[in-house]
Formats: structure tokens, C-alpha cells, sequence
């Protein structure tokens, strides 16, 4: 195991009826910025509930936060938050609202001329307005990390960006607030939470045992109560159990100090932004087709992962373990199901190419050519 450093200043508040804390943890009279998507949380009163307990702070509203946040949205809150000398944002939905929050957190305060500097050049973030968070849809682990990925659609580009000022001051996790999420999302959001803890544990052997079985914790518990709380969504202690592995599945803890894989995700990017696949959908997609394309360079860990997790002997037999898991969840593992054939691998590496994904993985060993062969595996 690796020298590391773990920092996470993220409160959590967890439970039923924790939205009222919010009158404790933004202070009076402040002027907040309430970031939101297309109407799910105003749907389910969430977004009622949270007008309540602002009652105390000045508050206004931003809506519209699409999956795969785009900078043209976001820059309009930006926007909005400078005119109205927002002090704090508070972000109410899912990872996608919680993401391009944390841009918004950015960009207000950037003194550089284009605020996607922070995203496509990595400009360094000097400054980030406070905010936090209330959770409607567990899958990204957003509330309680400082990455996120922001699409910028004129270009056709999904990137990754971050800084240790992109942490939520606090994030409420109700699980009731979820309840009323449709079928695809609670699927999607299982198939992301797995991958999340896969990328940081199915690498190569580091000596590093409690990450280990923490990792392994967290994945069998989303094997046992996936399909629990997408069959019954008001079992409470179900989903109660699925938001809080999700959270910690990309928290930082079970990747401190180890090996790091994520190469799914960045092609799993290029997929969302050029073909408009679900997140966790280019993620169902790509992760047991780079397995069997990596099986020889992570067989020690897949047979770990085979034996403790899914009680088999057998890389492959964990291999296509994880592909059928996916699919109970009705997240399907080919990229002809989502009408994309091989005619688009070449447009894909491309991608992967301009945006320097040409050495990914825990050894830096996936090149173009590794990535075109995982492609043509998922066809």
C-alpha cells in the first residue's frame, strides 16, 4: 500500500426528515442559489420541503441542470449567481445537479477569461463559492467528493475536473427522498455505484487489505439489495442501504493508497457525449468487455474478486457474473442495444485521442489500440 493523504470535510446529514437541519447549517440571511434539474425533485416536494427550511436565508432558483451537466446551461447560473451576490449554493438532486453545481462553485469566483479553462486546460481552482447538497437520486457518490464531469455540447466533449475547494460543506441524505425514482435510474444508479468501487479495486495486488475488503463490502451489499430496492422502492432499509453504498463507493476512502484503475469511464465518456448513452449505461457497456480484454493483467484480483464477492472459482466465471448482474438490472452490456455498431469505434478513438485517453488504466498500459479492442469486444 501507498503513502497517502485522506481529507473528506463532507458532514453528512443521513436519515429521514434531515432537510430540517438545513436552517442549522446556512446561516441566516444569507443569499443562496438553489440548483435543481428538470423537475423530479419538484415533483416529489423535495424542492417544497427545501423552501421551507431556507425560510430564514434569501434565497433564489436555478433549474434545468440536465443529465451530463453542459458549461452552455451552467454558465447561465453562473451568470445568475454573479448578478445576485449569491454567498452559498445548495444543490438538490442527483450527481448530474450536484456536478454542475460544483462548477458553478468555481467558475463564479474565476478571474481567467473562460471558466471551461477549469475543465479542458485544468487551470487551477484558486477560489469556490461554500455549498452543499441534498441527495434525490444515489449512483455518482458527488456528495461527498470534489470531482465532477461537465459536457460541453458544441463540442461534443465530457471531461473530468476537480480540487480539494469542490468538497460539499454537508450533504442531506434522506432515502425517502428517492423513493419515487423511476425503475432505469435506480438501476443505473447501482451499475455506477459498482463500477465506482470496481475502478479502485480490481487492479492488481497492493497489500492493502482493508481497502480490500471494504470494497468487497460495498459490492456485496449491492448485490444483495440492488435488486431488493428496485423491486420494492419504499423498503426503507433497502434503500437506505443502497444510497449510503453508493456514497461510499467514491468517497476516497477505499481508494486511498491504492491502484487506480477508471479507464471504463473515460471511454465510457466518449460514449455518453457522442452517442448520448446513460452514464452508467457506457459503463454496463464497456467494464466486462475491458475485463475480458485485461483479463490476463488482473487475473490475481478477479479471482480475489471472484472468490469473495460472487462465491465463484473462476476470472471468467466473475467476468460474466458482472455482466448478468447488470442486466437483472435491466442495464444492458452491448453497444448494439443501444443502436451503436462498429462504424462508430473509429469516431470514438478519435475522441479518446484529443482528449489525451491514450494511456489509461492502473498501468497506463490501455492504449488507442487496447481501447479498440474493448470497443470491438462490447459490439
Amino acid at each position: 500500500m501507498q503513502n497517502f493523504t485522506f481529507c473528506n470535510p463532507t458532514k453528512i446529514l443521513f436519515g429521514k426528515g434531515r432537510i430540517q437541519d438545513l436552517a442549522r447549517e446556512i446561516p441566516a440571511g444569507q443569499r443562496v442559489l438553489v440548483t435543481y434539474g428538470g423537475g423530479s425533485a419538484q415533483a416529489n416536494g423535495t424542492l417544497d420541503e427545501v423552501r421551507g427550511a431556507l425560510g430564514h436565508a434569501q434565497v433564489a432558483e436555478f433549474g434545468g441542470i440536465e443529465p451530463n451537466p453542459s458549461y452552455e446551461t451552467l454558465m447561465g447560473a453562473v451568470k445568475l449567481a454573479r448578478e445576485s451576490g449569491t454567498e452559498f449554493l445548495l444543490a438538490v438532486g442527483g450527481g448530474s445537479v450536484m456536478d454542475g453545481t460544483k462548477f458553478i462553485a468555481a467558475a463564479v469566483p474565476y478571474a481567467g477569461e473562460d471558466p471551461w479553462d477549469l475543465v479542458v486546460r485544468k487551470a487551477p481552482v484558486k477560489a469556490a463559492l461554500p455549498f452543499g447538497t441534498v441527495l434525490t437520486l444515489p449512483a455518482t457518490g458527488s456528495e461527498m467528493n470534489s470531482g465532477a464531469v461537465i459536457t460541453r455540447k458544441s463540442l461534443g466533449t465530457k471531461l473530468p475536473f476537480g480540487s480539494p475547494l469542490l468538497f460539499p460543506r454537508f450533504s442531506v441524505l434522506d432515502p425517502c427522498k428517492t423513493f419515487t425514482l423511476p425503475p432505469r435510474q435506480i438501476g443505473n444508479g447501482v451499475v455506477d455505484a459498482f463500477v465506482h468501487t470496481l475502478e479502485q479495486y480490481l487492479t492488481y495486488p497492493a497489500d492493502a487489505p482493508m481497502q480490500d475488503e471494504f470494497s468487497e463490502g460495498i459490492l456485496r451489499t449491492l448485490v444483495r439489495v440492488g435488486p431488493k430496492t428496485l423491486a420494492d422502492p419504499g423498503d426503507y432499509d433497502a434503500r437506505a442501504a443502497f444510497v449510503w453504498a453508493a456514497t461510499l463507493a467514491l468517497n476516497g476512502l477505499i481508494g486511498a493508497g491504492v491502484p487506480q484503475d477508471w479507464a471504463t469511464h473515460m471511454i465510457g465518456h466518449e460514449l455518453t457525449a457522442l452517442h448520448g448513452l446513460d452514464h452508467a449505461q457506457s459503463l454496463a457497456v464497456v467494464l466486462p468487455s475491458m475485463l475480458e480484454e485485461r483479463l490476463e493483467a488482473k487475473r490475481a484480483k478477479l479471482e480475489q474478486y471472484a472468490r469473495r464477492v460472487w462465491g465463484l472459482d473462476s476470472a471468467s466465471g466473475a467476468i460474466e457474473a458482472t455482466r448478468a448482474f447488470f442486466e437483472s438490472l435491466g442495464v444492458r452490456t452491448r453497444l448494439k442495444d443501444y443502436g451503436v455498431g462498429a462504424e462508430a469505434i473509429p469516431a470514438l478513438l478519435a475522441a479518446l485521442e484529443a482528449h489525451g485517453m491514450t494511456a489509461l488504466g492502473e498501468r497506463r498500459d490501455v492504449t488507442l489500440d487496447v481501447s479498440r479492442r474493448v470497443l470491438e469486444r462490447a459490439l
